[in-house]
C-alpha cells in the first residue's frame, strides 16, 4: 500500500509539473523573431524556452589570411604548433596579415528561456559559448544547467550558437569566423534583446555572460560597445595567456570532417573538433569533481571551432591587448582553481589570476562592483563539473546585490 501511494504521489507531482509548464508555454512565450522554432522546457527540466533560428546582420573587420585551410592534418597540426612556439615568425607574420570589412546577415541557433512561472522578466542573460561546445553547454543535463539555476532566480536567459557551430551559418573557418565578428554578433544580438525583438519582450537590462572564449567575446562587447551590458560575468578567464598554447596543443585539434564525418563530412576542413575524450578532459576538466558520463557525452557532442579563432584568438590577446577602459559596470569572474588555458592549471598561483582581471581588462570598473570566484578542485569548463551549481548560485547572487535582480 505504501509503495502503491508512493507512486501515486511521483504521478500526481510529475503531472503538476507538466501542467505548470504546459500554461507557461502557452501564456509566458511565443515564437516572434525565430524561425523553424518550437516551445518546450530546458534540458536541466526547470525553464521554459523557445528555440529556433534568427537572423542577425552584423560587420567586422577580419584579418585576412593569404593562404586557404589545409586539407591535410599533419598541415593542420604543424601550422598550430608554429603559430603556438615561444617567439613564433609566424605569429608574427600573421600580425601583419592586411584586414578587411566581413558583412551579412546570419543565421544563428537560438534559444530563449524564462521562469515557468508565467513571468516576463525585465532583466535576461546574454550567454555565449566557449570552443568544443554549442549552446547546449549552459544547459547540458539536470544538475549542470547555467539556465534553470539563472531562470529560478527570476532572470530570462537568451543563449546561442556562435556563427559556425550547431544550428548557425558555417561559412569561411579562416576569414570570416573570426573573433572581431563574432563580437559584433553577440552586440548586435545584446540590441534585439533590449528592442523587444524576440518574444515580444522588452529586456531593460541585458547581462552578458561568457565561458572560455565566450569570456572574450564578451570583453569584446564590453570594450567597443561599452553601453550595452549592464554586467558582465566571465566564467574561464584571466589576463595570463601563458596557459594558452599547452591548451590548444592538448585539444589535438583534428579536422572535423575527417574525426567525425558522420557528424560534419560537410564542413570545410579549416573547421577543427577536440581529438579525442583524453582532448577534452585535458582542456576542460579535473578531477575529482566531474563524472565520467559527462565527459563521455562532451566527446560525443563535441562541436568545431575554426582555424580562424584559433589564429585570430593568439593575435587578438597579444600583450597589450585593449581593455574595457571606458565600461563601468559590475563584473565577475568565476575560474575553476585547475583552469588550464588560463591558469597554467592553478589559478591561486602566484596569486588569485581572477581577481587580477579588474586591473587588467576592466581598470574602471569600481571595486565595490567587482567579485572574483575560484572554485575548488575544478577545471576550465566549471559548467560541467560537479561544483557547478554552487558557482551558478554566487553568479546570480552577486547579480542580485548590485542592483541587477530580475
Amino acid at each position: 500500500m505504501r509503495s502503491l501511494l508512493s507512486l501515486i504521489t511521483l504521478v500526481a507531482v510529475v503531472q503538476a509539473q507538466n501542467a505548470t509548464f504546459q500554461q507557461a508555454s502557452a501564456s509566458s512565450l511565443n515564437t516572434a523573431g525565430f524561425t523553424v522554432s518550437n516551445v518546450h522546457q530546458s534540458n536541466g527540466g526547470g525553464s521554459v524556452c523557445v528555440s529556433g533560428t534568427v537572423r542577425v546582420r552584423a560587420s567586422a573587420e577580419n584579418l585576412k589570411f593569404a593562404f586557404t585551410s589545409p586539407t591535410q592534418q599533419t598541415d593542420v597540426t604543424q601550422m598550430l604548433l608554429e603559430v603556438f612556439q615561444v617567439n613564433s615568425p609566424t605569429l608574427a607574420e600573421l600580425l601583419q596579415s592586411p584586414t578587411q570589412v566581413v558583412s551579412g546577415t546570419w543565421t544563428i541557433g537560438a534559444t530563449l528561456c524564462v521562469p515557468p512561472n508565467n513571468l516576463r522578466p525585465k532583466a535576461v542573460q546574454l550567454l555565449t559559448h566557449g570552443f568544443g561546445f554549442d549552446r547546449n553547454n549552459w544547459d547540458f543535463a539536470p544538475g549542470y544547467s547555467y539556465v534553470d539555476i539563472a531562470t529560478s532566480h527570476g532572470y530570462a536567459v537568451f543563449f546561442y550558437d556562435r556563427l559556425g557551430i550547431g544550428a548557425s551559418d558555417k561559412p569561411d573557418p579562416l576569414n570570416v569566423v573570426q573573433t572581431p565578428l563574432e563580437i559584433e554578433i553577440a552586440n548586435k544580438l545584446a540590441t534585439m534583446l533590449q528592442s523587444g525583438f524576440f518574444s515580444g519582450v522588452t529586456f531593460s537590462t541585458v547581462i552578458g555572460v561568457g565561458y572560455s572564449y565566450g569570456c572574450y567575446v564578451t570583453l569584446g562587447v564590453a570594450e567597443q560597445h561599452p553601453s550595452t551590458l549592464d554586467a558582465t560575468v566571465l566564467i574561464g578567464a584571466s589576463a595570463n595567456l601563458t596557459g594558452i598554447p599547452p591548451f590548444f596543443l592538448g585539444l589535438n585539434a583534428a579536422i572535423a570532417n575527417q574525426n567525425q564525418p558522420e557528424r560534419f563530412g560537410a564542413l570545410d576542413s579549416g573547421y577543427l573538433v577536440p581529438d579525442s575524450a583524453i582532448s577534452c578532459q585535458q582542456a576542460f576538466f579535473r578531477s575529482p569533481n566531474f563524472d565520467p558520463a559527462i565527459l563521455a557525452k562532451v566527446a560525443a557532442t563535441k562541436q568545431p571551432l575554426t582555424l580562424g579563432e584559433a589564429i585570430s584568438t593568439p593575435l587578438r590577446l597579444l600583450p597589450p591587448f585593449a581593455p574595457a577602459s571606458d565600461y563601468t559596470n559590475p563584473v565577475m569572474v568565476v575560474n575553476g582553481e585547475g583552469d588550464l588555458p588560463f591558469c597554467d592549471g592553478n589559478c591561486t598561483y602566484p596569486t588569485d589570476l581572477a581577481a587580477q582581471v579588474r586591473p587588467a581588462l576592466y581598470p574602471n570598473v569600481a571595486a565595490s562592483k567587482f567579485q572574483s570566484l575560484i572554485v575548488p578542485d575544478t577545471g576550465h569548463c566549471v559548467n560541467l563539473h560537479t561544483t557547478a551549481t554552487g558557482a551558478f548560485q554566487s553568479v546570480q547572487a552577486f547579480l542580485q546585490q548590485q542592483g541587477l535582480g530580475a
